[in-house]
């Protein structure tokens, strides 16, 4: 099934492989959502929430929509992602759990697009229904998917980084994931707008660093070095804007001589917004995706007809506009 405008992805790892290596894998589960027996016995609904992550600012805020919307429906939920977004065994690892749970629908946020074909075939021969948020998986199995469209998204930050930087000039960026579709797509909108409006302006360098603030910052610094001319740089999500704003504080950078541009809310960014650091960043709807995935999931659980595709859209804040009623909805920290 094809999600509005979300594209289809390729097939990096064979699904059974990585099935079996993320019942096998190690490291630790994080779990949030009290009883995490399954199954509707008791009258009550309830329905698994499979994350792709867990610590990020992001993925709690989605976490606080997702119980928002159950506390109204009056569902049960449970709310669990890996450590870290680059842990596709232990991802899978919990899906299959939650599958075993027999849970009256499943939302799911593929971080590997191919690997969860397998289980989503194994819940639906169940007759669980499937939806998606943030991103798909790819086959035929989820109902909708309530996310960002994330080509748009990277889209609007090539245009504040074009009119930043004066429409000219080499600009470079710090990418969390060449394999789930937030990274690829938010990657791609950047690339694509750059290379149809801005003939002035040269992408020098695209590099992943797994949205890890460390490795992120690691890369900024090398792209800083190579290019002396760089005027500007993308970060596609939380760990890599925080990432490169940690390299311009470590190579004293004067504020503003670098154009960084982020992606997500949180507490550091909107610091780094705010004490110029970063020119500004494009927020999601955390909140608003939580809750839009556990309506969708809902009604399908009811046999009611759901949307393929729900856009909760995106928005440029900077200094001058962070303040603002509807961007202030829609930061968290």
């Amino acid at each position: 099934m094809k999600f509005g405008k979300k594209t289809a992805f390729a097939a990096l790892v064979a699904a059974s492989a990585l099935v079996m290596a993320g019942c096998a894998g190690g490291g630790d589960v994080i779990e949030e959502g009290g009883d995490t027996g399954g199954g509707s016995g008791d009258g009550e609904m309830y329905i698994a929430l499979v994350s792709k992550g867990f610590q990020h600012q992001f993925w709690q805020a989605v976490k606080k929509g997702a119980e928002q919307k159950a506390e109204e429906l009056g569902v049960r939920i449970t709310f669990e992602g890996p450590a870290a977004e680059t842990e596709i065994a232990q991802q899978l690892e919990m899906l299959t759990a939650a599958i075993d749970k027999n849970p009256d629908a499943i939302a799911y946020a593929a971080l590997d697009p191919e690997a969860c074909v397998a289980p989503l075939e194994k819940a639906k021969s169940q007759d669980i229904p499937v939806v998606y948020f943030d991103a798909p998986c790819n086959g035929d199995v989820g109902l909708s998917l309530a996310a960002t469209d994330s080509k748009v998204a990277g889209a609007l930050a090539a245009e504040h980084m074009a009119e930043l930087i004066g429409g000219e000039g080499e600009v470079a960026i710090v990418g969390h994931s060449q394999i789930n579709s937030t990274g690829v797509e938010r990657r791609d909108g950047f690339v694509e707008k750059i290379e149809s409006d801005y003939p002035d302006i040269e992408i020098v360098d695209i590099q992943y660093g797994d949205g890890d603030h460390l490795k992120s910052a690691d890369i900024a610094k090398a792209m800083i070095a190579a290019h002396p001319d760089l005027k500007g740089i993308y970060g596609t999500n939380e760990g890599s804007a925080i990432g490169v704003v940690n390299a311009a504080n470590e190579l004293n950078l004067e504020k503003g001589k670098l154009t960084i541009i982020g992606f997500d809310s949180g507490a550091a960014q909107i610091n780094a917004i705010k004490d110029g650091t970063m020119a500004g960043a494009i927020t999601q709807d955390p909140i608003g995706i939580g809750e839009q995935v556990v309506q969708a999931a809902y009604d399908a659980a009811n046999g009611d007809s759901v949307e393929e595709f729900y856009d909760t859209g995106s928005y440029w804040y900077d200094a001058d506009n962070m303040e603002d009623e509807k961007i202030a909805a829609v930061l968290y920290e």
